[in-house]
């Protein structure tokens, strides 16, 4: 089976409190909202205590062309998977030696926060000495459940290639989006949850020999659910200043309805049942989507204490989120025989789960 050889994350350089967010909010926003106090409170709720920006506080305060921000995009997110890819391919706390970029045979490059043709890795291959034969994957407009998608594609992929070395990249700049003109309850939710990060995974098939320092997972299969007529659900709507997000307070009843069925079959399709998934890699989407996946699958709090951890320290970043949980759990020791499984939920309305085990 495919194994996850390592993972490494890059922070935006402004980190910015969540009570500073929630001032900047209503300096905004206070005169724009019937029950604006009332409304705030999602700030305070939400249990996030700071996230990561990849522009300072001030730059928020002004009106910027969509032309502005996408520009702003394509640059830092280049940046960004530059150094990431870096940190990953060269993480020694699981790696025996690092890998060189040479070696990486795929590269499959997932976002949903902006545009560029050619894609992101493309530019990122001017920077960094990969092969010419590279091949180039890139994956647009599955949000939240990008990570997870990208970490299942490379798992068909090496499934295929037993002997190819693919690296799954997500950069999210979710900041970027901000509208200050958007007066919708979407817009206010958006502001108090969404941040910008970023995650690198090398996955390698079977024949490649490389040594970890570790006990890693191992990816068993995968599995995708997608709900018909659910456009409106999550997603972006696109107008002439910009992405204005799509928030749909019914996220988490469709989860606790939809989610539990998917899971519980995927694991009857691999002989599993729920008491056998000793480690939960949940896309923390929100503190109400944690509870969701509680309810849904019957999970204890230790499930969801990595989740909770990142959403605390790092909001939802999209795409990116589901693979700073799996790096804790990696860092973690998990013992070798121990089930995984890792779950994001996205636009479409769409799920991805992941099937992994731990192993020498």
């Amino acid at each position: 089976m495919p194994k996850i050889a390592s993972v490494s994350v890059y922070e935006p350089p402004y980190s910015i409190k969540q009570s500073n967010l929630e001032l900047l909010t209503r300096e905004l926003f206070r005169d724009k909202f019937q029950q604006f106090d009332r409304l705030l409170r999602v700030f305070e709720n939400g249990e996030i205590e700071s996230r990561q920006f990849c522009v300072p506080i001030d730059w928020y305060k002004e009106d910027h062309t969509f032309e502005e921000r996408n520009n702003l995009y394509i640059e830092l997110a280049t940046k960004y998977a530059v150094n990431v890819i870096h940190k990953c391919l060269q993480n020694l706390y699981f790696l025996e030696q690092p890998i060189l970029p040479e070696e990486i045979d795929a590269i499959i490059f997932v976002s949903s926060s902006g545009f560029s043709t050619p894609s992101i890795d493309a530019r990122v291959m001017n920077h960094i000495q990969f092969s010419d034969r590279l091949k180039r994957i890139p994956i647009w407009g599955l949000g939240c459940a990008g990570g997870a998608s990208g970490i299942s594609r490379a798992f068909d992929y090496c499934s295929a290639h037993p002997n190819d070395k693919v690296l799954v990249v997500c950069v999210e700049l979710c900041s970027l989006s901000f509208q200050k003109n958007d007066y919708s309850k979407s817009n206010l939710v958006g502001a108090s949850l969404f941040a910008d990060g970023v995650a690198c995974a090398l996955i390698c098939g079977d024949e490649v020999k490389i040594n970890n320092k570790k006990t890693v997972p191992y990816i068993l299969n995968s599995a995708s659910k997608w709900m018909p007529n659910s456009e409106n659900v999550m997603g972006w709507d696109i107008k002439n200043d910009g992405l204005h997000v799509i928030f749909s307070k019914d996220i988490p009843s469709i989860i606790s309805s939809w989610l539990g069925p998917f899971i519980h079959q995927f694991l009857e399709e691999n002989e599993l049942v729920q008491n056998h998934i000793a480690h939960f890699v949940a896309h923390p989407g929100g503190k109400k989507v944690l509870n969701a996946y509680k309810e849904a699958l019957n999970l204890k709090e230790q499930h969801t204490e990595f989740s909770r951890e990142i959403l605390r320290k790092h909001g939802n970043m999209s795409s990116p989120t589901v693979l700073y949980v799996l790096e804790k759990y990696m860092l973690n020791e998990c013992n070798a025989g121990d089930y995984g499984l890792m779950v994001a939920l996205g636009p479409g309305f769409s799920g991805e789960a992941v099937l992994l085990q731990w192993r020498d």
